[in-house]
């Protein structure tokens, strides 16, 4: 089920991988099934995509996006975190899952606008705490 696809390179890493009461699952770029890029030059399909495999990925470990509390973005251009924050509250609307947004020079995938990595708590962990909704305030 997983792409190991990274630009004709080796992979040398699992897609997912746990320690404790977590899985954290790899960076996903845009890429269907084959190995080839989904939606070139499109900022929300790609997101829609490597938000979809971080779900497959957790689905593969028994466990779900509502499992999930960071997700982690590497852009290429800040000009896509729009489509990227939408895709992810059109899927995932009431997902409180703690984000960081980097903007990188480049991804190992020619014509890949992003790539997605989540940590997530395994199923049957507690939480520590629960995050507090977007745009709430302490």
């Amino acid at each position: 089920m997983s792409v190991h696809s990274t630009g004709g390179a080796q992979r040398a890493w699992p897609p997912t991988t746990s320690a404790g009461g977590l899985l954290f699952v790899s960076g996903q770029l845009a890429l269907d099934d084959d190995g080839n890029l989904v939606g070139p030059g499109q900022w929300d399909v790609q997101a829609r995509q490597c938000l979809r495999r971080i779900e497959r990925e957790l689905a593969a470990e028994g466990s779900s996006m509502g499992d999930v509390v960071r997700l982690n973005c590497f852009l290429v251009d800040a000009a896509g975190y729009a489509a990227y924050a939408q895709a992810r509250l059109d899927l995932y609307p009431s997902l409180h899952a703690a984000g960081t947004s980097v903007v990188v020079a480049g991804l190992l995938v020619e014509g890949a606008l992003l790539e997605v990595e989540a940590t997530a708590m395994r199923p049957g962990s507690e939480p520590v705490s629960v995050g507090r909704p977007p745009g709430e305030v302490s």
